[in-house]
């Protein structure tokens, strides 16, 4: 993989048919395209890798505004600091949830960006990065609601 995935169209296909596959819905509308998601798509979309401490691999610009950083430092982010300590816990349950059945939907969960700032996750979508071969690839998740604590 590339590592600039902002408009890559083959991390694209990874994250919308691995989508389509395990939630059976698409995750874009249709005619969409790697640049419409990373710089239009109103709801969030980020993705980590699969590295022993998973680091982000892509956040597309909504998430970029929700989390506060830029796309530079976002994909230098190990994902775990997403949540603040306390949280932890909580999205390493998730993550193994979504590890073994492949997508967990109705996520609701506290995370912190850049600026210190908290907010709810509300109805996220996280799921597993499986290639058209059967290779994960790591695990994204998408939201279109937060609301600051």
């Amino acid at each position: 993989m590339s590592s600039d995935l902002r408009n890559d169209p083959a991390f694209f296909e990874l994250l919308t048919g691995s989508y389509a596959r395990l939630v059976g819905a698409p995750l874009v509308p249709e005619g969409a395209n790697a640049h419409w998601l990373y710089e239009d798509a109103p709801f969030v979309v980020v993705a980590h890798n699969t590295d022993a401490d998973p680091r982000f691999v892509y956040a597309n610009k909504s998430a970029q505004a929700c989390f506060e950083y830029p796309w530079e430092e976002f994909v230098k982010l190990p994902s775990r600091l997403s949540a603040e300590a306390p949280n932890r816990e909580e999205r390493a349950r998730i993550l193994e949830a979504v590890a073994r059945d492949g997508f967990v939907r109705g996520y609701r969960g506290v995370r912190i960006s850049k600026s210190g700032r908290r907010f709810w996750i509300d109805d996220g979508i996280v799921w597993q990065l499986i290639d058209t071969n059967g290779v994960n690839r790591g695990q994204a998740a998408t939201f279109a609601s937060w609301t600051d604590v």
